[in-house]
């Protein structure tokens, strides 16, 4: 596979600056576990296909510290026994609001009202902050093809990678 657009993070500055800072905002300790977003993130990139993610997010996880059986396992959460309700709530919301277009009620009151019972108002605006952004990065990715592995071969990767040991993944 070749990418549309070779390493689209340089190509506007400006453009990727924005989201970038979008993210780093996101990224702040609002106490929603860094863990759950990164399965966040990769079931999200999961369900659109996005190799690019997919691999970052799979990183993030492992250099987290994340069982084999838990990573394995992410786009099967429903039928695995190793989520608790909490992750499991935050999983269907990511599903649900990926999805809007599969369904007339895209994320139904049931849905919502799992997750509200386990985070509060705040931390189901990071999920949902969460949540849109990945779709964002992985409708760019996917849309120009970027390639999976390419990317952790960058400069950015390099510098991303530096941050993971600091910062939860959030692009």
């Amino acid at each position: 596979m070749q990418a549309r657009i070779p390493n689209i993070i340089a190509l506007i500055p400006e453009l990727t600056q924005a989201l970038v800072a979008l993210s780093a905002a996101a990224k702040k300790d609002y106490g929603v576990p860094e863990r759950t977003l990164s399965l966040v993130h990769l079931r999200a990139s999961q369900i659109n296909g996005c190799s690019v993610c997919v691999d970052m997010h799979a990183r993030a996880l492992l250099n987290i510290k994340e069982t084999d059986e838990r990573l394995f396992a992410v786009a099967a959460w429903r039928d695995a026994p190793y989520f608790t309700d909490a992750e499991r709530a935050a999983l269907a919301l990511t599903e649900a609001a990926t999805r809007m277009a599969d369904r007339s009620n895209p994320v139904p009151d049931e849905i919502w009202n799992e997750a509200a019972r386990h985070y509060s108002e705040k931390e189901l605006t990071v999920l949902t902050m969460h949540i849109a952004l990945t779709n964002l990065w992985n409708r760019i990715n996917v849309s120009t093809r970027q390639v999976a592995g390419e990317w952790i071969k960058s400069a950015e990767a390099a510098k991303w990678q530096k941050e993971q040991q600091h910062e939860p993944a959030i692009a």
